[in-house]
Parts: structure tokens; sequence; C-alpha cells
């Protein structure tokens, strides 16, 4: 199966308070099946009533990380994409709540290439996080500094040596 076929057909919950991200979402995931939600309670109600096999989750103004919990215990994997919580401490706490990705919402028009990643992972039994640092370490760099690693240097290296799923 080649990586685009990967995303072909994907039930993807889409979950932003911005109707243009909503809308720019829906124009680069056009190979996938799609429900959007732009407030917490609807997001809720669709996670807790259909199956999807993957969400992508704003975090600032429809409680993310909340939201990350219910995908989790229906077992759907869960993206955080965000612009506002764009820090290293939100990477973090994505990372150690479960999230399978933490993207800033200024890359997502590589949105498939991302999701792409994190089925390739589910597929090969990896780490969902695995091409993470490779995709994002330039952009952290370049924001946060070289030396962002060095801030949490036990959980960057647990990218590569454990499971999410």
């Amino acid at each position: 199966m080649g990586r685009k076929a990967l995303l072909d057909g994907k039930r993807i919950l889409l979950v932003d308070d911005e109707q243009d991200i909503l809308e720019t979402l829906e124009e680069l995931l056009t190979m996938c099946t799609l429900a959007k939600a732009s407030t917490f309670k609807q997001a809720k109600e669709l996670l807790e009533t259909q199956d999807f096999d993957m969400a992508i989750l704003d975090i600032m103004g429809v409680n993310g990380y909340k939201l990350l919990e219910i995908a989790k215990k229906k077992e759907i994997m869960a993206i955080m994409l965000t612009a506002h919580a764009l820090s290293l401490e939100d990477t973090v706490k994505s990372f150690k709540q479960g999230a399978a990705s933490y993207i800033p919402k200024d890359k997502m028009n590589d949105i498939a290439l991302f999701l792409e990643d994190i089925l390739e992972a589910k597929e090969k039994g990896k780490h969902f996080w695995w091409r993470w640092i490779e995709r994002f370490g330039s952009y952290y760099d370049e924001r946060f500094g070289p030396d962002w690693k060095e801030k949490d240097q036990d959980t960057w290296s647990k990218f590569y040596t454990y499971k999410l799923y």
C-alpha cells in the first residue's frame, strides 16, 4: 500500500473553533471522510456517538485536552493542531497525554503527510511520533532555539523508545 493510499477513506473528526481552519483542513484531506465540529460540545457528541480513525483537535477554544481524553478512551488517534498553545510545554503535555502528534497550525498545509506518518507508524508497529523530530526539529530550532530538547531530555528521548498504543 502506498503512502497516499494510507489516508483513503479514513474517517477523521476535525475540531476547531475557527471556521477557516476547518475549511482548509477539509480542502487538504479530500481523500478522507470528514466530520467537523466547532465547539467542545459538538466534538464530544461526535466522539461519543460515531467511529473515527483519527481526530484533529485544536487545543484552545474547544478544550482540546479534554477531547483528547475522550478520543483515547475510544481508541481514536488524536492529533493536536495549534497556534496559540504552541509551546514546548504543550508539546510535551500532548505527548505525555497520548496524542499521536502535535502539529503547529502554520505547518497545516502538510497535514496529509503528517497523518500518513502516524498511520505508517501504526502499520509498522512503531511509535506514533517516530518521524516528529525529523518533520519539526528545524522548525522548533528556529522557534525555540537549537537547545530546546535540552530542557526535557527524558521526554524527547522517549519519542523513539516506546509505543503509545
